[in-house]
């Protein structure tokens, strides 16, 4: 016996946040259903290829695995659902009508913590829209993003835009760079560490670093580089997003921010509000593979609700009646059909307050206590 103690990262959920996060899950998913996202429930574990072999340029990491001993493979406990949903979209509803809408909720498994985010264990909730990545389903999807945080009661939200595979496309065109030299430049980008960007040779690339910030201002950086027609396509897609979002959301744009947009191609973002640590969710375009080698573009969203549970979101004050002994559970009934709890009591000396009752029913009637 080790008292209690959980593994590293783990921990209980006890009332009032339990349900909590049950209400903001339920939140979620109700607002991306009402959007025409069919729901989804896959298994919190698959085999470990599944897990990384549906989304382009996915890497096997952050996976707890184990061998099954029923099959003898390599089985991993979900880091994220999003594979899963390209699994599903490519066999059990690969012949379904395109676009496709998809939503999902529930635990995932990281193999390591991080200072930020010390849990291992996570809920996520999210949607993904298969068929398309132009820019009007990047809209919806960001758009039902922030409308899904706002039925949370999340406010000031700022909407972190980036393009994951700019540096990639740079190197090999408009700053020409050997792929040997790159990996020194991405990791000084990565960490916005200018004098190891010059020292690695990127000093060509320093314009991205300061282009950070407001989205109007960051693209207006990004045009005076003079990087050519297709980003510049780029760059006008991003402004019709931002106009899109509306006034209500700050829209900022990191163009080389790529932490945690592994999988990303042309457009990936992050969701930010006033009150709460780290990320409320993120998201952007990818592309999932066939069996049968064919690829499909998508884009979608995974919002990280522990850090809406740990802001105090959607604790609801609950009116909590206490029964006393004999009397008819009719007038109980009643009262649970008007919305109240009901607490009964299984002794007489069952105390009413230290059970956490606000009212007591006395003559038939709750009497506050």
């Amino acid at each position: 016996m080790i008292n209690g103690l959980l593994p590293e990262g783990l921990r209980d959920r006890l009332p009032p946040e339990a349900e909590a996060a049950a209400s903001i899950l339920r939140a979620v998913l109700d607002c991306v259903a009402a959007h025409g996202y069919g729901r989804v429930a896959p298994p919190l574990v698959e085999f470990e290829e599944e897990l990384v072999g549906r989304l382009k340029s996915a890497r096997s990491k952050d996976l707890l695995r184990f061998v099954d001993p029923v099959s003898q493979q390599t089985l991993a406990f979900r880091p994220d659902i999003t594979a899963q949903v390209g699994r599903i979209a490519t066999t059990r509803l690969a012949a379904a009508a395109r676009p496709l809408r998809i939503s999902y909720g529930g635990p995932v498994l990281k193999l390591k913590a991080t200072q930020l985010r010390p849990e291992r264990e996570l809920i996520q909730a999210g949607a993904e829209l298969v068929g398309s990545d132009s820019v009007a389903a990047v809209v919806e999807v960001i758009g039902i993003a922030i409308e899904a945080l706002q039925a949370c009661g999340v406010k000031s939200i700022t909407l972190d835009l980036t393009l994951p595979d700019l540096v990639y496309i740079l190197s090999a065109g408009p700053l020409p760079m050997d792929s040997a030299k790159l990996e020194p430049v991405k990791a000084a980008l990565d960490a916005k560490d200018v004098g190891s960007l010059v020292l690695a040779g990127g000093a060509a690339f320093l314009p991205l670093v300061t282009a950070a910030g407001p989205v109007g201002s960051a693209i207006s950086a990004l045009r005076a580089m003079g990087l050519g027609d297709d980003l510049e396509a780029r760059f006008t897609a991003l402004e019709a997003i931002a106009a899109a979002v509306g006034d209500g959301v700050r829209v900022t744009l990191d163009p080389t921010e790529r932490h945690g947009f592994e999988y990303q191609s042309w457009v990936g973002f992050s969701l930010f509000a006033e009150g709460l640590a780290g990320e409320a969710g993120r998201g952007g375009s990818y592309t999932i593979l066939h069996a049968d080698g064919r690829e499909e573009a998508a884009v979608g969203f995974s919002l990280f609700l522990d850090p809406l549970v740990d802001a105090g979101l959607m604790q609801m004050s609950t009116r909590r009646v206490f029964i006393p002994l004999g009397s008819p559970p009719e007038i109980a009934a009643d009262l649970r059909r008007q919305g109240w709890v009901t607490v009964a009591a299984i002794c007489p000396g069952c105390d009413a307050v230290a059970l956490g009752c606000t009212h007591r029913l006395e003559s038939g009637e709750p009497r506050a206590l």
